[in-house]
């Protein structure tokens, strides 16, 4: 499999809120029950979604069910697959 290459894997940030890290679960929650109190009442300008570009449609190549799994089995989980 040509389109397959080795891919190093990027190091992991914590979140961060009020400049404390969010490692716990109970810390993630507090962080986004907090911030959607901050902005629960405030106006949303959807206007600013017409500004993001339209990307073209993507056509891609069919492939049977048989192809797709026979691809998956010969994955290496230390290779990701390339854009074919």
């Amino acid at each position: 499999m040509n389109g397959i290459k080795k891919y190093k894997l990027l190091v992991i940030q914590a979140l961060q809120f009020n400049k404390q890290l969010c490692i716990e679960i109970s810390d993630l929650w507090q962080m986004l029950h907090l911030t959607f109190n901050l902005a629960q009442n405030h106006q949303i300008n959807l206007e600013l979604l017409d500004e993001i570009p339209t990307l073209s449609k993507t056509n891609w190549p069919l492939f049977s069910n048989k192809e797709f799994k026979n691809i998956i089995n010969n994955c290496n989980n230390l290779f990701t697959p390339g854009p074919d």
